[in-house]
């Protein structure tokens, strides 16, 4: 939500248009989407996964994907995060695994993307891995958290956390409706182009709700993943958190790959857990463009890539 509204919903709206699609499609890598992007394929991703451990950041790793209308295209997907997860074993990484549920067939059946999260579920719990349920846009909210609670029904704490958004009304009252299962919670500003009907459509208060939901989760005692790249964000929640007494093994910090490099290694040197989220594969189109709506400095990269030829 750093960026201007408008800019924002041009971005979004010129995303949409079949040339640029195809434009980008074919020459983004190139132009920038490898600088968020840990490549088109698994060997690519493990390869950045390993240089970043060796640099002292734990990791959540997405399988890029969502909005499938195929039963058999959820099944790819889960068959793509097996091989993850034994890979990750395999080479001794410090990843999570970090998984959308529209990628797991929402949009085919509700009863098809749980199944289909309780089989990767099965096989990362058992291997003490734990994995992270994503939000989408406003229209997946209520089935998300509905597959969460029913994930939580089997699988504890530990194996499975769940994604709120700052940018979006109904957050405050979801986070207390969640209170109950103790959950692990990644909190995010909201990076997908709502309407103002259902998203706060100013900074200021998105940045607002988020310290209220970040503090009033800590206060309760429960894991807070503070996924943000505002520095003064993180600096005003460090306040209150060294206020409250708050220990450093109930939260930690996570950013996006390829955003803010130098402040993830200061955040890391002060001894903070910085998780970095590295999400890979050929699906790459709708996370770089939210990557673009997110900050004018990404557009920017890409522009001058451009012009580089």
């Amino acid at each position: 939500m750093a960026e201007p509204h408008w800019s924002r919903q041009l971005i979004f709206t010129l995303a949409g248009n079949p040339a640029v699609t195809r434009f980008v499609t074919r020459y983004g890598m190139r132009l920038g989407a490898s600088r968020f992007v840990a490549g088109e394929d698994l060997p690519s991703a493990l390869q950045v996964a390993r240089q970043l451990n060796d640099e002292g950041f734990p990791l959540a790793v997405q399988f890029l994907g969502e909005h499938v209308t195929r039963a058999e295209a959820a099944a790819e997907a889960v068959e793509e995060y097996l091989r993850l997860l034994s890979a990750l074993e395999e080479h001794g990484i410090d990843a999570y695994i970090s998984i959308k549920p529209s990628q797991m067939g929402l949009e085919v059946d509700e009863e098809l993307a749980y199944a289909n999260c309780r089989r990767i579920l099965e096989r990362t719990a058992a291997a003490g891995r734990f994995v992270r349920i994503e939000m989408e846009d406003s229209p997946y909210t209520e089935k998300t958290l509905r597959l969460y609670r029913r994930l939580r029904e089997h699988f504890g704490t530990q194996d499975v956390g769940i994604v709120l958004q700052a940018y979006l009304y109904r957050s405050a009252e979801d986070l207390e409706a969640l209170a109950d299962l103790q959950p692990n919670i990644r909190f995010v500003k909201g990076a997908y182009n709502e309407p103002a009907s259902v998203a706060y459509p100013d900074k200021a208060e998105v940045d607002r709700n988020y310290r209220q939901l970040v503090q009033r989760h800590l206060e309760r005692g429960h894991y807070a993943a503070i996924a943000t790249h505002d520095d003064r964000l993180m600096e005003d929640l460090l306040g209150f958190i060294e206020a409250r007494g708050i220990p450093r093994d109930r939260f930690e910090f996570q950013m996006l790959y390829g955003i803010r490099p130098q402040l993830q290694r200061q955040m890391r040197d002060r001894g903070y857990r910085m998780r970095v989220y590295i999400p890979y594969g050929r699906d790459w189109y709708g996370y770089f463009v939210r990557r673009l709506a997110e900050r004018p400095a990404n557009v920017g990269f890409v522009l001058r890539n451009l012009i580089r030829g």
